[in-house]
Order: C-alpha cells, then structure tokens, then sequence
C-alpha cells in the first residue's frame, strides 16, 4: 500500500507536537494493552466504547481527556488536540481502510437548502464538505497541532490496531458526488477515483474513509479472568452501611 503522506501545515512548523505522527511514545502500546485487560476484567464483557477509548488514550500519553460536543478535541496535550475514534474488524491486523463516522452534517440545518435526491450531487456534497472544514477551522484556531486517533478493536479485543492521522481540510474542488443505489451520497477523489466520503440524507451523517498505515501499532491481548464480585466486595472492606436505602412517601 503507497503510504498516506499528511500534508505541511505552515500555521504549525514551528510548533512541534508531543511526538512525531503515528511514532507513539515508549511503553504506549503496553500501556493500551494493560488499560484493556484491567476493562475486560472489571467490566464483564468486551465491549470498548468512544469515551473508554479516549480516556485510555489520554492515560497512555499523559494528556487531558476532555469530551468535547464536537468531537475533534477530545483530548488535549500541549499545541495538541485529538479527536478518538473506534471501529470494529474481524481482523484488525488485516485491515486495509476504516469507515469513520464524523458526525451529523446538515444542509437542510446549516444552509436551510433542500436535500432531495433531485438536488446537484456536486452542489450538495460541496456543502457537506464545508460544513467539515468549517468545524476543522474552528478546532485549528484553538490548537496548533489537530489529530485522529483510531482504535480498529476485534470483536473480544483479543487483538486492536492503532493509528494516527492529521485532521485536515477537504477542498471541495478535489472531489466529485454521486448518489448510490441506496440514495446516499458518496463522494471520490477526482484524480483517483477513490471512494472516500459517503453522507446519508436521512440522518445526515458524514462518513470518511481513511486508508490504514502499514506501519500502525498492533496490539495481542490475552483475556483475563472476570473479577469475582464477591472476592471484589470483601476487598475492599464492604458491609451493610455502605448503603442506605430511602424509601419514598407513598
């Protein structure tokens, strides 16, 4: 696979990040590792969800979780900002591109523009477009530096991958649109014909497709033994009075 180049950003050469992209700090994939087998130990199952996924991270690089509303800072070390993201694969290790979901991008909201299947698939996905760079624009004027970080997680997270990539602008110019047979609409490079957007009208949600790295970080996890509840309790010195039941007027 030709390796995705991330683009020179002049507004932040002079500002270096926590660490080069994708070349994560030592001991981080350990860190993720052990931060997933203490999840599935406690928490029953195995299932790793956004915000457990950007709590972990920031843990594992030392940084601020902060949850933000628009999804893009989520954590936030120094001149740097990341937004979180987690899919699911069969085989993490074999996977070749990953469907973010990017939040709701609203026409009918944001322009107050109809968006029927009747309506220019260029002149709406340019709107779609804008709407991302816009919200980008906003997150670059608060951090120098704006990343992604990607959790591609199998289904007993026995085995994750890990990547990180700039959040960039997409200029409109660069792409065309089509509505597919299930009346969305996707959007492809023009030069190569790749498909790397799709937004679905009934909803309205953005979706970009990244391409994965080589070189991402792979990460085996053994599964542990659950907690037993009761060894747990005893423990950590649990009776009765650690309770208090109210019982409310009738």
């Amino acid at each position: 696979m030709t390796e995705k180049k991330s683009p020179r950003l002049r507004n932040v050469d002079k500002i270096k990040p926590p660490y080069p992209l994708n070349k994560f700090p030592e001991n981080f994939g350990f860190c993720v590792g052990r931060e997933i087998v203490y999840l599935l130990a406690t928490k029953g199952n195995s299932t790793l969800e956004g915000e457990e996924w950007e709590e972990i991270f920031a843990t594992c690089i030392g940084a601020e979780w902060k949850p933000s509303n628009v999804g893009l800072d989520d954590v936030v070390l120094s001149e740097c900002a990341w937004g979180a993201k987690t899919v699911k694969a069969n085989v993490p290790s074999k996977q070749k591109n990953v469907r973010l979901i990017s939040g709701r991008n609203s026409i009918d909201y944001s322009y107050g523009e109809s968006s029927s299947n009747d309506t220019n698939p260029n002149h709406l996905g340019n709107l779609v477009l804008t709407i991302w760079n816009e919200r980008v624009s906003a997150i670059r004027k608060l951090h120098k530096h704006v990343r992604t970080i990607v959790l591609i997680k199998s289904h007993n997270l026995e085995e994750v991958a890990i990547f990180e990539f700039d959040t960039i602008r997409h200029e409109p110019d660069l792409f065309y649109w089509e509505w597919n047979k299930n009346k969305n609409l996707e959007g492809f490079e023009i030069t190569t014909k790749i498909h790397r957007f799709t937004w679905q009208r009934h909803g309205s949600q953005f979706t970009i497709v990244e391409e994965v790295p080589d070189d991402c970080l792979i990460i085996k996890i053994k599964t542990p033994a659950k907690f037993d509840k009761e060894r747990v309790l005893k423990g950590i010195g649990f009776d009765e009075t650690w309770v208090t039941v109210i019982k409310r007027n009738a």
